[in-house]
Order: structure tokens, then sequence, then C-alpha cells
């Protein structure tokens, strides 16, 4: 055993004999980080534990002496590479640049193929991101049955009779299950929604793969928003998940070929922009052309196909969105989605958008972007850091005394309304599409009042 020079407490096991590559990743990305510390106070785990090896900096130490094989890739390594949010905070306060995304995705795929771990998380696994995620069909299923088990009753009885604390982790991630929409949302047969008056933008929109089960109500705002900005908005029924969860469980070789099926599904349609309206998946989607870089037949097209994504808002914002809202008497806060202000480096558009509804008051929080511990699956699988984590978020939040924190990410929106409950706070989340269309809706509402006077 050896400590890695200038890292106190870093304990770097000597050199395995097994030939380790981690793909995409090359000496140069590694090289960039020059041990700073900037990144330290940036890191929500590093924050909770204090622990180097919990920091972005250990963690591309590990990487590197995992690369040149001066460790092996086993269950240590795996624990501290996957403790890691992916949250992105580290990037924002990097003087140097560093892809850290980048390097804790590829090593997350090199602890995969290497299968540490015991039996039982690695069929885990193979079932979510070979045979659920992949297929929309099975996903429809998986959602039809989920809704009789909330609908039928079966959940409430399940829940009060306690069976759910023998489950482990399993009974943990029911309880952070969300009500499914009442409506789920679906592509339309000409897989066209034509604009509302002139047509000036034709536009994909990526569904997601939860959202149209769990979020319908915000994929029918976002729709109905871009509709009233003169948008076409094609939405492609061969489209598939991003592949964002599958990259960030290490499952790249899924998550390519989910990137393939999209590009292919999108291209055919000469859009001027491929519209996301979830933080986690416009960045997998920004990233393909780094997902694809070594595939000879889509690297290119990867490349043309990032280009053209943009989030919701950062899409309204540069193309001056129509601000005909109605009035909204309501006081606001705002959570900066990690993937949406640290992946993608999208801040002050949803900010000017809440800011352009009159009668909205805009409080911003201290901290907003923080993450907030949900990172994906993050808060099912490391559910004891993702509560140390959001703890601070709900007592921010509280401090605002807003009636709703507007989120542009489907899954803070679950985590915090969830944490937001279990302490009292009757502050909810929304997605800020949803408010758009609330406050369009308002506009109409008080036209016609106005007419019928």
């Amino acid at each position: 055993m050896k400590t890695e020079v200038g890292q106190p407490g870093l304990v770097i096991p000597e050199k395995d004999n097994e030939r380790v590559r981690f793909e995409g990743l090359t000496d140069e990305d590694l090289a960039q980080c020059v041990h700073c510390g900037l990144c330290l106070n940036a890191c929500p785990t590093y924050r909770e534990t204090g622990l180097e090896m919990e920091s972005p900096r250990g963690r591309i130490y590990l990487v590197k002496a995992a690369k040149e094989e001066r460790i092996p890739i086993n269950e240590t390594f795996l624990q501290h590479i996957f403790l890691c949010l992916d949250c992105r905070a580290c990037e924002t306060a990097c003087p140097s640049g560093v892809q850290y995304g980048k390097i804790i995705e590829a090593a997350r795929g090199e602890a995969i193929k290497a299968q540490p771990g015991g039996r039982l998380p690695r069929f885990l696994r193979w079932l979510v991101f070979k045979q659920i995620f992949p297929f929309p069909g099975r996903l429809r299923l998986f959602a039809n049955l989920l809704r009789f088990y909330q609908n039928s009753g079966v959940q409430g009885l399940v829940r009060k009779s306690g069976l759910l604390k023998l489950f482990g982790g399993f009974g943990q991630a029911e309880t952070l299950l969300p009500k499914l929409s009442s409506e789920f949302f679906a592509a339309p047969e000409a897989e066209v929604v034509p604009a509302r008056g002139e047509t000036k933008r034709r536009v994909g929109f990526v569904t997601g793969c939860i959202m149209p089960y769990f979020f319908g109500e915000t994929n029918r705002a976002t729709v109905s928003v871009l509709t009233r900005n003169g948008c076409e908005v094609v939405i492609p029924k061969s489209q598939r998940c991003c592949g964002a969860l599958g990259v960030h469980a290490g499952a790249r070789e899924t998550a390519q070929e989910l990137a393939r099926r999209n590009i292919a599904a999108f291209e055919p349609y000469g859009l001027d922009v491929i519209i996301s309206n979830a933080a986690g998946c416009g960045t997998a989607l920004k990233e393909y052309e780094v997902l694809l870089e070594n595939d000879p037949e889509y690297a290119e097209r990867a490349v043309a196909f990032s280009e053209k994504v943009k989030d919701i808002s950062e899409f309204l914002v540069d193309i001056e969105v129509d601000t005909s809202f109605g009035a909204m008497d309501k006081r606001v806060t705002y959570q900066d989605a990690c993937h949406l202000a640290h992946g993608q480096r999208v801040r002050s558009q949803p900010r000017e958008l809440l800011q352009s509804i009159p009668g909205l008051e805009f409080v911003e929080m201290k901290n907003s972007d923080h993450c907030c511990g949900s990172a994906g699956v993050y808060n099912i699988v490391q559910a004891d850091m993702a509560q140390r984590v959001v703890a601070p978020k709900v007592q921010n939040i509280e401090n605002t005394e807003a009636d709703y924190v507007v989120v542009g990410n489907p899954g803070c929106m679950l985590q915090m309304d969830n944490a937001l409950a279990a302490s009292g706070v009757s502050t909810r989340s929304i997605h800020t599409m949803e408010l758009l269309e609330q406050a369009y809706q308002a506009a109409e509402s008080n036209g016609h009042a106005d007419s019928d006077a």
C-alpha cells in the first residue's frame, strides 16, 4: 500500500496485473486537473464527509490510478465512484475546465464491466437498463401495472402493513413513487402538433421515458407553450429513452444504442431545434457527440444532433418568448437543477421567464444551485447520502416562504416534494413550463371575463 503524493489520507493499493481500459477517456482528460482544490467545497459528498476520496479531486486520482493499472477495479473503487452524484458542480468551480462528467461516467462504465459486487446488483442493472428502459412497450406495461397498484388500494394496504421495511432499498424506492399522471402523454398519430397561428419554427420534442407517465401534465404544458410561440412540434414515435440513466449507472453500451435510435428517429424531419424539458435528459442529448465519438457511422451524426438540442427555457429566451401572460398572485423561488446549471450552463433563462409573468413574486433561495440529492436513481441507491444532501435544501426553500419552488427537472421535483412533505413544509414543486402555461391560461380567462362584462 502507498499514499499518493499530495493527497493526505488517499491510500492507493499496489498495482494490479489486470488490464484496464476506459472508453473515450484520455490521459489528457485526467491531466487537466491541477489539484487546486477549488472543487472541494462545490462537491456535495465532500461537504458532507470531509473525505478526500469523496471529492472530485480524490476520485480523479482513483481513476488515474486505475487507468494506469496501479489499483484494481473492485468493490471499493465502485463505492467511491458511485457515491458521486455526478452533479457537475465541480465543473462550474473548476478554473482548468476539467470535464469531470466525462471522467466519472467513463469510470462507471469501466466499473460495471468489471462486475464487482453481488449478483443482486448485477441482476437489477440488467433488468432496469437492458430489459425495461430501452423498450417503450415494457415501460408502458410497467406504468399500467403501477397505476393499478396505486388506484386499487393495494398501495395503501402495503404501506400500512409495514411490509416495505422488509425490502430495504426496494421499500425506500416505493415510498418515493409519485402519483402517476391522470392521463399519460402520447404522441399524436400524425407525430406533428401544428403551431397556433403562423408557423415560425419546426422543432422536435424529446418526451423522455418516465415523463409521459409520471409527468404527463408537464409534457402537455411544454407542447402547448411551444405551439403558442409559433412552433410546429414534431414528436417521433420511434424515439427512445435518452440514455441518461444508463450513462450515470455505467451502462454505456445500452446508452449508446439508445442514442443511435434517437438520432435516427429525429434526423428525417429537418428540424430547427430539438427540445428537452428535463435537465438530465438535455445534458445527455447534448453529449451524444461524446458518447458516440468512436462510432464510425454515428460520430458525425451525433455532433449534428447535439448541436440542435436546447433546453426549453433556453430556447424560449432565444426566440423572445410571447409574454402575453395573465397575472399570477403567487410567490415562487427557483431551484437550479444540477444538469441545467452545471451541465448545460443554463441559469438566467428560467429566471427571465419567471420574472416576465405579471404579479408573480420571485425570491432567490440560498444556494439554489446546490444539489438536491435526486441525481437519477441516486436517492434510491444512495438513500442515506441523498437525505443528507437534501436537508439544507428544504430549509432554504422554507426560508423563502414561497408557494412554489420552480424546477426544470422531474427528478428534482420528486426528491424535493418528498423531502418537503416529510418536513411539514407546504411549498411544492412545479415545472417551469407548467407555470408558464398557467400564466397563458390566466390571460385567456381574464380575456373571457372582460368580454363577458
